[in-house]
């Protein structure tokens, strides 16, 4: 059983599309059953008591002083290593927080639509893809990655889109967005994102790696913890990418 740690809910308006935690539970598939935990009403589930664990995007910050989130940063240390944990958007910026990196809300803007990434660094869940495309709706970034993880994904906009800590994972863009629920949320928000909007709405047109990415997770929790424990590939050791290394090898490549 996986627990989903639901760390927010969809604006109003967006009910049709369904909450974060249905998304995240059509991303996991048939093959993993979950169970539903509302952290910001309510206390996280006990550190090893479930099969793994995937925390949710979420409009807050982790850096705001609301109790819930030092609650929530407090579990992660507490439970990581028990179970395989996952993060997206606001999940994978509160992994980054909880065990010693920075996050911090970025002064390139909104990142909205759909985002290319590279695989920086390829672990044994992931596929051959050398290069992703995923629905994104941020503003906030991790901005220094925590000691040993590494950077799995990055792109000029966000140099740190994904890390793997050999025994949790994060993801700073959205596979379990549909297209249409990209473009409505969106267009909720249009005052908010001005003249980025529009070709944010026209990116969706693009095919996208959703699919691949729910197998990549997928794959991340059917594999025994122990597995990830240790050095070597699997383990993180490589150096998070700086933005002008991303340049410099997509210009020579």
């Amino acid at each position: 059983m996986i627990a989903i740690l639901q760390c927010g809910v969809p604006p109003a308006g967006l009910e049709a599309h369904g909450s974060y935690a249905t998304m995240l539970q059509r991303l996991l598939g048939p093959a993993h059953a979950a169970e539903v935990f509302d952290v910001q009403h309510a206390p996280p589930p006990p550190p090893g008591a479930h099969a793994g664990y995937l925390l949710s995007g979420s409009s807050s910050g982790v850096y705001e002083p609301d109790a819930w989130i030092a609650r929530l940063l407090e579990w992660i240390r507490a439970a990581r290593g028990t179970a395989p944990m996952a993060g997206i958007c606001f999940g994978h910026q509160a992994m980054a927080q909880a065990l010693g990196g920075q996050v911090t809300k970025s002064g390139k803007g909104w990142g909205i639509g759909l985002h290319r990434y590279d695989v920086m660094h390829r672990t044994p869940w992931m596929d051959e893809a050398a290069q992703i495309a995923l629905p994104a709706s941020h503003q906030d970034q991790v901005v220094r990655p925590p000691p040993g993880a590494a950077t799995t994904l990055a792109s000029p906009f966000c140099p740190h889109a994904g890390l793997d800590y050999g025994d949790a994972a994060s993801i700073q863009a959205h596979p379990e967005f549909s297209p249409a629920f990209g473009i409505a949320l969106i267009e909720q928000r249009l005052d908010r994102y001005g003249p980025a909007a529009e070709p944010a709405i026209a990116s969706y047109a693009a095919p996208n790696d959703c699919q691949r990415v729910a197998a990549w997770l997928q794959r991340f929790f059917a594999s025994p913890l122990p597995s990830r424990q240790g050095t070597g590939e699997w383990g993180p050791h490589t150096r998070p990418p700086a933005v002008e290394d991303l340049d410099q090898t997509r210009a020579t490549s």
